[in-house]
C-alpha cells in the first residue's frame, strides 16, 4: 500500500554524488561509463509503489520508458517492475539511459551495485557522449526527485537541452568518419580536446588529426589554400584551368575590375571557407555593388572573378589520389503549387536528417536575411508560391553548411580530370584537399567545355561523400587511414601492464630496464612517478590513467610499461583499452573495505581487469602459485603464460600447461628458466641475479620470473635478458624505495622498502632473517586505509617468527582519515600479540624523528629496515650517514 502524504520522505533525501566518468575498460565493463553514488536516507526501505502516484507521473514524464525490457527480456518488463515496487537506484539507472537515447546516444548497458557503505548504492551506466551521459545522470535523479514530491518538472525542455548538449560534443562528420574507421581497425583513438582534435595510436606510432586535417598537413600548403589569388597563381603556373579575375579593396575597385572582365562576375572573399560571404551571379554595377558588404564583411580583400557556367563539384584527393567526386547542388526547395517557399523550408528542415552546420548528415536549410536578398535578385520572395515541381535555390552557392546537398559522380570523372585534380592538390602541397571544380560534366575533359578549378581547400569537409542524397556512399575514412598508417605498419606500441597486490613496481622497473637495455626508449608509470628512461617526469602516486596518458601521448615512446593498481581501475577505469602483456603477480589482502570491494575474491575481479583486456593476439602472464590469479585464464582470449616458483612437479596446472605446449617462467635447481613445451631456456642463476640479493631475498622470484616472460613473449632473446637482469641492482636509482640496502658509517645497515600490507612484510621479514645481523631494527607503518584487522595482523607478522629485536612505530603523513596514532595503536596492538615486549616497543609518528632514532641506535653489524612512506626524504636522511662503501651485503 503507498504511504499516506504525510509519512513521504521528503525527496532531497535521494542525493547522488560523485558522478565521474570512468573513460576506460573498469570493473563493471570493458568500456566507458558513467557512475555514482546514491544515497537513499529514508528511502532506503521504500519502493517506487510506496510513494502515491509516482510511477504514473514517472511514465507520463518519459513514456518511453514503456519501451524498456529491464530483465523481464520483453517490451514494458520495467514498466512491470515499477507497479510492481523497486528500489530507486535501479529507477535511476533506467532513466539515466532514457534521458541518453533522447539526446541522440546509443546506449544501453546499465547496473546498480552496493557500495559496500551501508546506505550508498552504485549505480552505473553506459556513455556515447561524457558531458550527456553526466547531465542525464544529474538530471534523471533531479526528474525522480520531482515525481516523488509530485513537483512540476519540464522533461521536453530537458530532451531538448540534452539534445543540444549531444550535438554541440559529439565529434563532426568528417572526424567522426576517420574515427570510425580507425575503431573498424582496431586503432586506438583518443580524444584531446572537446572539438575534433583527436589522437590515432599510441606513442612514436600516433597521429593526430582534426577533422581532415593531419599531423602530415603542410602548414605552407594550407596557407596557399587559405589564400584565394595565391592558389590561381600556383595553379595556373602549371597550366591548370582558373577563373579570371583580380583582388579589390574597394566597391570602385570591384566594379571597375567586373567591367574590365565583363558581366557577369561573382564577389567572394579571398580568404573565407564555408561559402561564407560568396555571391551569386552579378549582372551589372548595382549588383556588385549590393554584394560588396556581404563579401567586405569577411574580408578586407574580396576577389572579383569571371562568372562561369557549369555544376558545382568537389573532388577529394587523399595522398596524392583522388579518392571521390560529388556534384553539390546549391540549397533548394521543391514547390507544389500550395506552400510558400518560407513554408517549404519550414517543412524541409522537420527532416530529422538535417541539423545545425556539419551536426547532421544534411544541413538545414537557410532562412535568413541572405535566403531574402538572393530570392529577391531572382524576383522572389519567402512568401511566394512555386509552381508544382519548381525548383528554387535559396543561395548561389552549393556549400553543405549552407543546406546543399551532394551526388555521387566518382566513377564518372574523366582519367585527365583525375590526373588534373592530383596535380592541383600536389602543387598547393596538401595531403589531404578538397578541390572545387565548376564543369558542365564532370565525365568531360576540362580543356573541352571550360571548366575551371575554383579553389583548393585544406581540412575539406568529406560528409558530402560518406552521405551523399543521391549514389554510392564513398567510405573515404578508409584512404586516409591508409595514408596515415601504410599496410603493414603498426598505430600503437607494445603495451606491458602490470598488477598485482606486491612487487608491482618492481616488475614494472625491471621490465622497463630489459627493454632500455636493448636501446628501445621506455615510458612506464609506478607509485612514484612517471619516468621516461630513468628520468622522472611527474613525480607522485602515478599508477592510473591520467599517467597511462601520458606516456602513450608521447610521440618518442617505444614501449610502455605501466603499473595499474585497483585504485585507478575502481576510480576511472584503464588508460588504454587493450594491452600486448597483462602480468597478474599475485592477490592478497590490502585495500579491503574501500569503494565496495571487501573480500580477497572482490580483489582479485578488479585486478582481472587487466587480463582481460589483453589483445587475442598478445600474452596474459599469470602467477599459476596463486588461485585466485591462475583462474584469471578464464577471463581472457589471449594466449597464457604461466610462471611459478614452485619446484618441479609440485604446480600441477603449471606442469600441464608446459606439457601442452604453453610458455611458462619458472625456477629449476635455482635458476630462472623459460620453458615452451619441452624447449628448456636457462637465463641465470638465482645467486648471480643482483635483485634476489644473493638469494636471501626470496620475495623477488615472482617479481623476476613475470619479467623474464613479459620479455621473452615480446620477442626478447634469452641471451639480452640475461643481460638486462644482471645489471638491474636493487639500488635508489633504479628502485627506489624497493629493496635499498646501503652501509652505514659505524658498519651497521639499513634497509629501505615499500612493504605496506600484511604479504609484503611476511616476505620482507623472510628476507631479513637471512641478514646476519647482531640486532635487528625495524621502522614500521601501514598505511591507515587498510582495516584494522589487517593493521595489526602487519604488525604481529613484523615480529612473530622472532626476527625482530626492536620495532619503532611510526606513521604516514597521510593518515588517510585515521586520527594521530591510531594507526601506530594497531600496529603496537599486533607486535604485542606476536610476543615483542613494550620495553622494545617505540612509538615515534614522525617518520623523520623514527628514521633518526632508529639510526641513532644503530651499531656495527646491526640491520635496520624502514617502511617508508616518503622514500626521497627517507633515502636522503639515510644518506647523510653512509659509509665510502655503499655496497650491499
Amino acid at each position: 500500500m503507498p504511504l499516506p502524504v504525510s509519512r513521504i520522505p521528503s525527496p532531497t533525501a535521494l542525493r547522488v554524488s560523485r558522478v565521474r566518468a570512468l573513460r576506460g575498460p573498469n570493473y563493471w565493463r570493458l568500456a566507458p561509463v558513467i557512475a555514482c553514488d546514491v544515497r537513499l536516507g529514508e528511502f532506503e526501505e521504500l519502493t517506487s509503489v510506496d510513494i502515491p502516484g509516482f510511477v504514473d507521473r514517472l511514465i507520463q514524464g518519459l513514456p518511453s520508458l514503456r519501451e524498456h525490457p529491464c530483465s523481464r527480456g520483453t517490451t514494458g518488463g520495467f514498466v512491470d517492475r515499477l507497479r510492481e515496487g523497486t528500489h530507486w537506484p535501479h529507477i535511476l539507472e533506467h532513466v539515466a539511459l532514457e534521458l541518453q537515447t533522447l539526446a541522440g546516444s546509443d546506449v544501453s548497458f546499465g547496473r546498480v551495485v552496493p557500495s559496500g557503505d551501508e546506505g550508498v548504492w552504485w549505480v552505473i551506466v553506459a556513455y556515447d557522449e561524457e558531458e550527456v551521459g553526466l547531465a542525464s545522470v544529474r538530471e534523471g535523479a533531479a526528474l525522480i526527485r520531482a515525481c516523488m514530491g509530485g513537483e512540476p518538472f519540464d522533461v521536453p525542455a530537458l530532451v531538448t537541452t540534452l539534445q543540444d548538449l549531444y550535438e554541440s560534443v559529439r565529434l563532426g562528420p568528417s572526424t567522426a568518419a576517420i574515427v570510425e574507421e580507425a575503431r573498424r581497425r582496431a586503432i586506438p583513438v583518443r580524444r584531446l580536446n572537446s572539438g575534433s582534435l583527436v589522437q590515432l595510436g599510441h606513442g612514436r606510432n600516433l597521429r593526430r588529426i582534426q577533422a581532415t586535417m593531419t599531423d602530415f598537413t603542410s602548414a605552407i600548403g594550407v596557407e596557399i589554400a587559405q589564400d584565394k589569388e595565391d592558389t590561381k597563381r600556383v595553379l595556373s603556373n602549371i597550366g591548370l584551368p582558373v577563373p579570371r579575375g583580380e583582388t579589390a579593396r574597394t566597391p570602385d575597385e570591384a566594379v571597375d575590375i567586373a567591367e574590365e572582365l565583363g558581366f557577369p562576375v561573382i564577389l567572394k572573399p579571398a580568404d573565407a571557407s564555408h561559402g561564407r560571404g560568396i555571391s551569386g551571379r552579378l549582372d551589372d554595377e548595382a549588383a556588385v555593388r549590393g554584394a560588396w558588404d556581404a563579401a567586405y564583411a569577411v574580408s578586407s580583400r574580396v576577389v572579383v572573378e569571371h562568372y562561369y557556367e557549369g555544376r558545382d563539384h568537389r573532388v577529394l584527393v587523399v595522398n596524392g589520389k583522388v579518392v571521390a567526386c560529388a556534384e553539390r547542388v546549391p540549397a533548394h526547395v521543391v514547390g507544389d503549387g500550395r506552400l510558400t517557399i518560407r513554408e517549404l523550408i519550414e517543412e524541409a528542415n522537420r527532416d530529422p536528417r538535417r541539423g545545425v552546420g556539419h551536426t547532421k548528415i544534411l544541413t538545414r536549410l537557410p532562412n535568413d536575411g541572405n535566403t531574402e536578398q538572393f530570392l529577391a535578385r531572382c524576383g522572389r520572395t519567402l512568401d511566394t508560391i512555386p509552381n508544382s515541381g519548381e525548383q528554387v535555390f535559396l543561395r548561389g552557392t552549393a556549400n553543405l553548411s549552407t543546406g546543399g546537398t551532394s551526388i555521387d559522380r566518382s566513377d564518372e570523372m574523366h582519367p585527365d580530370n583525375v590526373t588534373a585534380c592530383e596535380m592541383a592538390a600536389g602543387i598547393v602541397g596538401l595531403d589531404i584537399a578538397g578541390i572545387d571544380v565548376l564543369t558542365r560534366d564532370i565525365s568531360v575533359p576540362f580543356r573541352e567545355n571550360e571548366a575551371v578549378i575554383l579553389e583548393v581547400n585544406a581540412a575539406p569537409g568529406i560528409r558530402m561523400h560518406t552521405h551523399p542524397i543521391e549514389g554510392k556512399a564513398r567510405n573515404v575514412g578508409a584512404p586516409i587511414l591508409d595514408m596515415l598508417y601504410p599496410p603493414g605498419s603498426d598505430a600503437t606500441i607494445p603495451i606491458i601492464a602490470v598488477t598485482g597486490t606486491n612487487g608491482k613496481t618492481t616488475t614494472v622497473r625491471l621490465i622497463a630496464h630489459l627493454f632500455r637495455n636493448m636501446g628501445r626508449l621506455v615510458g612506464f608509470t609506478t607509485t612514484d612517478g612517471v619516468y621516461v628512461q630513468n628520468r622522472m617526469v611527474m613525480e607522485g602516486d602515478m599508477t592510473g590513467p591520467f599517467a597511462a596518458n601520458i606516456i602513450l601521448s608521447n610521440p618518442t615512446i617505444d614501449v610502455a610499461v605501466l603499473e595499474t593498481a585497483r585504485g585507478g581501475i575502481l576510480r576511472a577505469g584503464l588508460g588504454f583499452e587493450e594491452a600486448d602483456v597483462g602480468v597478474v603477480l599475485n592477490v592478497s589482502a590490502d585495500h579491503l573495505g574501500l569503494r565496495g570491494i571487501n573480500t580477497v575474491e572482490q580483489l582479485a575481479d578488479v585486478k582481472s581487469v587487466i587480463a582481460s583486456v589483453v589483445k587475442r593476439e598478445g600474452h596474459a602472464v599469470l602467477n599459476a602459485d596463486d588461485r585466485l590469479v591462475y583462474a584469471m585464464r578464464e577471463k581472457t582470449t589471449a594466449d597464457v603464460v604461466l610462471f611459478s616458483t614452485a619446484a618441479d612437479g609440485e604446480n600441477e596446472a603449471l606442469e600441464d600447461h608446459i606439457a601442452r605446449g604453453g610458455i611458462a617462467a619458472r625456477m629449476e635447481a635455482g635458476s630462472f628458466v623459460v620453458r615452451r613445451g619441452k624447449l628448456r631456456i636457462p637465463i641465470a642463476t638465482e645467486r648471480e641475479v643482483p635483485l634476489t640479493l644473493g638469494g636471501s631475498a626470496r620475495f623477488q622470484r615472482q617479481n623476476i620470473l613475470a619479467a623474464i616472460a613479459s620479455a621473452y613473449v615480446q620477442g626478447m632473446r634469452y641471451d639480452d635478458i640475461r643481460a638486462g637482469l644482471l645489471s638491474f641492482f636493487p639500488s635508489p636509482s633504479l628502485t627506489p624505495g624497493r629493496l635499498n640496502v646501503l652501509r652505514l658509517r659505524n658498519g651497521g645497515r639499513v634497509l629501505v622498502d615499500y612493504a605496506h600490507n600484511e604479504a609484503a612484510i611476511s616476505g620482507l621479514m623472510e628476507m631479513v632473517s637471512h641478514f646476519p645481523a647482531r640486532r635487528r631494527i625495524g621502522v614500521l607503518a601501514v598505511p591507515g586505509d587498510r582495516r584494522d584487522e589487517d593493521i595489526r595482523a602487519a604488525g604481529r607478522t613484523a615480529a612473530e617468527k622472532g626476527h625482530l629485536d626492536i620495532a619503532i612505530v611510526k606513521e604516514d603523513q597521510d593518515l588517510r582519515g585515521r586520527d594521530p596514532g591510531a594507526v601506530a595503536q594497531l600496529i603496537t596492538e599486533g607486535l604485542r600479540a606476536a610476543g615483542l615486549p613494550d620495553d622494545k616497543i617505540v612509538q615515534i609518528p614522525s617518520e623523520t624523528d623514527a628514521v633518526a632514532a632508529a639510526i641513532d641506535m644503530v651499531g656495527e653489524d646491526d640491520l635496520v629496515f624502514i617502511l617508508a612512506d616518503k622514500v626521497p626524504k627517507t633515502l636522503a636522511l639515510v644518506r647523510e650517514h653512509l659509509s665510502g662503501d655503499r655496497s650491499t651485503p
